[in-house]
């Protein structure tokens, strides 16, 4: 009876999706507790590139089984795009083995809508969304006016609860955004159709997981997103609106604390983050792009979901050390360390000055936060190539003090180290 939880780290990106795929090899099952198909998980298996949105990424292993679980806010159109996606690459996503729990709530069009309205009337301010509706989803089901999955399963319902829906929406975008008005009909008959296709995966999500725990197997919990993104301890308001932390697991999952095992912390070694907010560690020109990359490679700093840029910077030690406060990390993984190689001197944040203050908290004002500036430690740098590295000896003596220096800090063991985008391109402690 046991759970092991992956956890981002940082603001996401932080390589979970692989990790992931690494341990789900060990377990039984893979529960996705948060988020939707804006966040996006990169598994690269030989020749082969997995892009996943939406199925936990423990679907690339036979005989895993996989959960959607109710945190998540699903989009229908955009599951069965990656059910076909995974299906024309050989992998078994049947229900026998594939599930969604019926309580997860469900992204529709006017969702999608809603979000693009208003992102567009924020103007200058926008938060940076992804404009796929997942806010305008939490915020229904908040409101409780959402529509769930089991819905999928009652055909006749669900063509009520979606007009209803639509056009409790229309109502809103055009009073206030002035935006066209959606077709409740159409709709309504995507989803009928949507539901001949998803319902055999329904099932109730808090009963499988428990019965797949009383028979003693290992349950392997899936984050989306990062720490720093946490609607209530992320950089408000430039946050996703859920939490992608290990107290979202218990609800999005519908467990309690006590099977709970290990929680793992991925952070890559350096830092990044998609859309608006503040970065104290950010770097810019020549430095960003050695960091980034330029896209030619799928793993380069380019959102899986958006394509977008990813903002860089150095390794802050104050957000793990924010994580490791909110989350009881039991072990943290670093990722990316290949990409420092051939970087001469490496600082590392270690506390922020605030109006000439040291500070070793993170505020959260933002006022103050956009104010701070990085304290850094300076670590000496390694020019040897480690992306065939397997063990700790394996890594020149600089990167090792490198990782080692990120668990004194915070106190919390090593489990992993990646050093490329493979899957067997890891450092196992």
């Amino acid at each position: 009876m046991t759970v092991d939880i992956v956890i981002g780290a940082q603001w996401g990106d932080e390589g979970k999706g692989r990790i992931t795929d690494l341990l789900a090899s060990q377990v039984d099952v893979v529960a996705r507790f948060s988020g939707g198909d804006n966040a996006g998980h990169t598994v690269s298996v030989g020749e082969e590139t997995f892009k996943l949105h939406l199925i936990p990424s423990g679907i690339i292993h036979d005989g895993v089984m996989c959960v959607i679980g109710n945190g998540v806010v699903l989009n229908p159109a955009v599951f069965l795009r990656e059910l076909a996606g995974l299906e024309e690459k050989g992998v078994d996503t049947s229900p026998e083995r594939l599930k969604i729990s019926a309580n997860t709530h469900l992204i529709t069009p006017s969702h999608i809508a809603m979000d693009k309205a208003k992102e567009a009337q924020r103007g200058a301010g926008a938060i940076g969304t992804t404009q796929r509706g997942i806010g305008p989803a939490y915020l229904d089901k908040v409101g409780r006016i959402g529509l769930r999955a089991h819905l999928l399963t009652t055909p006749e319902e669900l063509a009520d609860e979606v007009q209803a829906h639509v056009q409790r929406h229309n109502q809103i975008l055009t009073e206030i955004y002035g935006a066209e008005p959606l077709n409740a009909d159409e709709i309504a008959a995507q989803f009928a159709d949507y539901a001949q296709k998803i319902a055999p995966y329904v099932v109730d999500g808090v009963e499988f997981i428990d019965a797949a725990l009383q028979e003693d197997k290992v349950v392997l919990a899936e984050g989306a997103q990062g720490t720093m993104l946490d609607v209530d301890h992320g950089t408000y308001p430039f946050v996703t609106s859920s939490s992608p932390t290990a107290g979202g697991v218990l609800t999005g999952l519908g467990i309690g604390p006590k099977v709970v095992d290990r929680v793992i912390g991925v952070a890559k070694a350096f830092s990044s983050r998609v859309g608006a907010g503040p970065f104290v560690t950010e770097l810019d020109g020549d430095q960003a792009l050695r960091l980034r990359g330029t896209g030619a490679n799928p793993w380069d700093e380019y959102g899986t979901t958006t394509g977008r840029p990813r903002r860089v910077g150095w390794l802050d030690l104050m957000i793990l050390r924010h994580t490791h406060r909110l989350n009881s990390l039991t072990h943290i993984c670093v990722t990316k360390l290949d990409i420092l190689s051939g970087i001469k001197e490496l600082p590392v944040c270690v506390a922020y000055e605030l109006d000439g203050k040291r500070i070793e908290s993170i505020p959260y004002s933002l006022d103050e936060l956009g104010r701070c500036q990085p304290i850094y430690e300076l670590l000496p740098g390694w020019e040897e190539d480690v992306t065939g590295a397997r063990t700790l000896t394996d890594l020149p003596a600089n990167a090792q003090a490198y990782v080692a220096f990120i668990s004194d800090y915070l106190g919390v063991p090593l489990s992993h180290v990646s050093v490329g985008p493979e899957r067997d391109q890891v450092v196992h402690m």
